[in-house]
């Protein structure tokens, strides 16, 4: 289409222009300054998001060259929702971005406007509208996938969906019949190669992806975040642990029997990892940990914990310093637990309590308090040579994680789509469905097409991490698809008028849910500031 090819060109180059003058702007001796980048925080953490919205534009509509009309539709709707959300963000703050009058004028050029305003026409939303009130939600475009997809879906709805509300309303803890059946069909061996027993070689990343939707669509608090801290932990050893490690840890993890949990956070450092103050001493035979871990979800039935400790003393080391130890522990289903032990003549004291969340309940998040809790040293992940370099291996696995996080968003924001065409159809108001009103149109085309471009640009980064790439994409669809969550599963609730607002229907489980993902895996202002924005501009100095 001509209107296609109009924006993006004038997309493209406008967009990668003000990259490079910003990364010129906050460029110190060669380098990024983020003391200048703190200046004006407001414009980078923007940046991030917009060209979020740009990759995940531009491969929407890769993705739909050969694909249906309905398709089509949504992708080209996508790239003008998202390029004029790009000219109004730059225009209103035009020096900031450090865009001239005339490249400003050239965005909002008459032939620009015309194209725009055709693509954003009424009748593709009524279009794509249409569709989604059949339950024509899209081509999930995973051909090879039908059977691990079907399987899964049979598992969320027949066996995690029926528990969902009431372990919610209650806090109650994972039915043991979930974690059973997610056992049998190797769930937790989707991030481990098939010669330590897992099943990554025939899935690869996608597969985990597609069941991580898939169960969060029947349930995010019992079900989708499940195979989450297993992936971390696979990752980490895979990446540094010793061959003795990962012939010990990976089987065990892949066939369920040990269960993982993350104990990374504490109570004044989140995603400033490099701060952490958790210490793990050198002893005899092992080490020992003491201090004070936070936000550990899963830490109470998981026996075995990834700690992220500081073994190194040197405070300059910051993040150099920081190692990863597996430390063991005895299965509690409650939301509080006390453990004593004895190991190498040292006693040792483990306590956790579960921390009261609106959302995500389930799984439970812990605060876990060690003192002298003693680790071998074969539980040192890459033995004597993995001292340090803790920090690195953590990110290998919270790469994995945060990708996993935008199947999370997906497969919420799915099920709250679908809830609310259910209701849109049952429910009359002035003598008519909401369904056939024009605004709903709209809004159920909107989340449509935001679900459907998160995930198929997900799926993307998953197979870019097949081969070792796609780190930064990774924060790029996590940010992206977080943050779009709470509006999806915010219009979801509004169409259900006051309903939503009740317990009687799980919309308003999902818009709950949906709050956490910006949330956990790095706080999006980090991600977006730290990690997306700095790689952006890096990329920018090079040009």
């Amino acid at each position: 289409m001509k209107e296609i090819n109009l924006i993006q060109n004038i997309y493209y180059s406008q967009m990668q222009k003000i990259i490079e003058r910003l990364a010129k702007n906050v460029e110190v001796n060669g380098s990024l300054s983020i003391e200048k980048m703190d200046e004006n925080q407001y414009i980078f953490y923007h940046l991030a998001f917009l060209v979020a919205q740009k990759y995940i534009s531009d491969h929407f509509l890769k993705y739909a060259e050969n694909k249906t009309d309905l398709e089509k539709t949504m992708a080209f709707i996508f790239l003008a929702e998202s390029f004029h959300n790009f000219r109004s963000e730059v225009s209103s703050r035009k020096n900031e971005y450090m865009i001239e009058n005339e490249e400003l004028n050239e965005l909002f050029a008459n032939s620009i406007n015309e194209a725009v305003q055709n693509l954003l026409n009424k009748e593709r939303y009524d279009v794509v509208a249409n569709e989604i009130l059949k339950n024509n939600f899209g081509d999930l475009d995973t051909a090879d996938y039908i059977e691990i997809r079907d399987t899964y879906r049979k598992i969320a709805e027949e066996i995690v969906y029926p528990h969902a509300e009431r372990v919610h309303r209650h806090d109650e803890f994972i039915p043991e019949e979930i974690i059973k059946v997610l056992i049998e069909n190797g769930a937790f061996g989707l991030s481990i190669p098939e010669k330590y027993g897992g099943f990554l070689d025939s899935f690869g990343n996608l597969g985990m992806m597609i069941v991580t939707e898939e169960l969060s669509r029947g349930s995010l608090g019992i079900a989708g975040s499940l195979i989450t801290r297993p992936e971390i932990l696979s990752k980490a050893l895979l990446k540094g642990g010793t061959e003795e490690q990962k012939q010990k840890w990976l089987p065990l993890i892949a066939n369920g029997e040990k269960m993982v949990g993350v104990a990374v956070t504490e109570p004044n450092f989140g995603s400033d990892v490099a701060g952490l103050k958790v210490t793990a001493d050198k002893v005899e035979r092992g080490w020992i940990i003491n201090g004070v871990k936070t936000w550990c979800t899963f830490a109470g039935y998981a026996d075995t914990l990834l700690v992220l400790a500081r073994t190194e003393k040197d405070p300059n080391l910051k993040h150099k310093g920081l190692s990863i130890l597996l430390a063991e522990k005895p299965r509690s289903k409650d939301h509080k637990f006390e453990f004593f032990k004895e190991e190498n003549g040292i006693k040792g004291h483990i306590v956790g309590s579960a921390i009261p969340t609106i959302g995500y309940r389930g799984m439970h998040s812990f605060e876990v308090s060690f003192e002298n809790w003693f680790v071998p040293d074969e539980n040192l992940v890459g033995g004597e040579s993995g001292r340090g370099k803790g920090f690195y291996l953590q990110m290998e696995g919270f790469a994995g994680g945060r990708v996993q996080t935008a199947a999370r968003a997906t497969g919420v924001m799915q099920a709250a789509l679908e809830a609310a065409v259910r209701y849109s159809k049952e429910r009359k108001v002035f003598g008519k469905e909401i369904a056939e009103y024009q605004i709903t149109k709209w809004k159920l085309a909107k989340m449509a097409m935001i679900i459907q471009a998160c995930r198929q640009y997900s799926y993307e980064v998953a197979r870019m991490m097949d081969v070792g790439k796609g780190s930064m994409e990774a924060t790029l669809i996590k940010f992206f698809a977080s943050k779009l969550s709470e509006w999806v599963t915010r219009e979801a609730m509004q169409i259900h008028g006051g309903m939503g607002y009740a317990e009687e229907y799980p919309v308003s489980r999902y818009f709950v849910d949906a709050r956490v993902f910006s949330i956990f895996e790095g706080a999006e202002e980090v991600m977006a500031l730290r990690v997306c924005a700095r790689d952006i501009l890096n990329q920018g100095l090079k040009k």
